[in-house]
Order: C-alpha cells, then structure tokens, then sequence
C-alpha cells in the first residue's frame, strides 16, 4: 500500500499542480485569456472521459488479455509525463495538447487507484482503504503551493516587461511574490 500511496501522491500532485496552475500557466506562456479559459474546458472534460474511460478500458484489457491494473497505472503516469514535457519545453500550441493529456490522466488516476486496492488486499478492509486512497487527494494539496508561487512571478515579470531576474523592467523594485506558505 505505501508504494501506491508514493506513486499516487507523485501521479496525482504532479496533474493537480499544473492543473491548479494551468492559468497562471497560460499567462506565462503568452497565451490569450480566451485560449486559458478553453484550457479549463478542456481539462474538466477529458478528466470526465479519463475517469469513465480508465474504468470501462481496464476491465475489458484485464479480462481479454490479462493486462494487470498496477501496470496501466504506471503507463498512466508516464503518459501524464508527456502533458508535462509539452508545458515544460513550451511546444507551441502545447498547451492544449497537455491540458488533454492531464486532464485525462488526473481522471483515469482515481478509477485504477480503487481497483487496484480492491484486488490487491480484498473487500474486508476496503472503506477504510478507500478512505487511505482518496485522502491522497488530501495530503497533495500542500505541494502545490511551492508550484503556485512559481508561475504566478514569472506570469508577472513577463506582464511587466521584466527580464526574469525578478525585477520590472526600469522600476527598481521586486515584482510581487507570493508567500511559498
């Protein structure tokens, strides 16, 4: 269980820090507020086909061809990676290629994550191992503060015209940073 919880926490802080941020985000890649709004949409929407698609496609693959579960919830995680790489390298247009891949990969997280609770330790314990999984969720949102923080100085350094030393271009003083806590 505490390598899921591990592996959960990495999948699961990893797609709602840049979904959290995916505004702050857009604004520091250069793209328009109606574009940001759309990243929004886009995400919800594929986190909804993530979490029904993950569950009807992992039964279908576990039975047909005894694909285990642990291992598509890897593959999960490593194709969240790709929505990632395309915001890190600020492939143009990338935004919304990453907005669909994490969406969808934040929601196919959480169907996988129960079953495989379930078919791992059973049905005798499994609320309280429910509760263990879902409370993940939880104990994630404290990490994305130091991601927030980020975004949000360099989406105000390129507003301002700065040269991403921190400082305004020709104003002297430190642009506005958000406290890490």
């Amino acid at each position: 269980m505490l390598i899921l919880f591990v592996a959960t926490i990495c999948g699961v802080g990893g797609t709602l820090t840049a979904i959290d941020n995916l505004g702050q985000i857009g604004t520091s890649l250069g793209y328009p507020k109606k574009s940001i709004s759309t990243f929004v949409s886009l995400v919800s929407i594929w986190n909804y086909l993530g979490r029904v698609g993950s569950g009807f496609l992992s039964e279908i693959v576990l039975t047909r061809y005894k694909f285990p579960r642990p291992l598509m919830f890897t593959m999960i995680l490593l194709f969240s990676c790709v929505g990632h790489l395309l915001i890190a390298f600020n492939v143009p247009g990338g935004l919304y290629a990453a907005s669909i891949v994490i969406g969808f990969c934040f929601g196919a997280q959480w169907p996988l994550l129960f079953a495989i609770i379930s078919e791992i330790f059973g049905l005798k314990y499994y609320s309280t191992l429910y509760n263990f999984g879902s409370g993940v969720n939880v104990r994630v949102v404290p990490a994305q503060r130091p991601g927030r923080g980020a975004f949000v100085r360099r989406g105000g350094e390129e507003a301002a015209g700065g040269d991403g030393s921190g400082q305004a271009a020709g104003s002297g003083p430190e642009l506005r940073r958000d406290p890490v806590f």
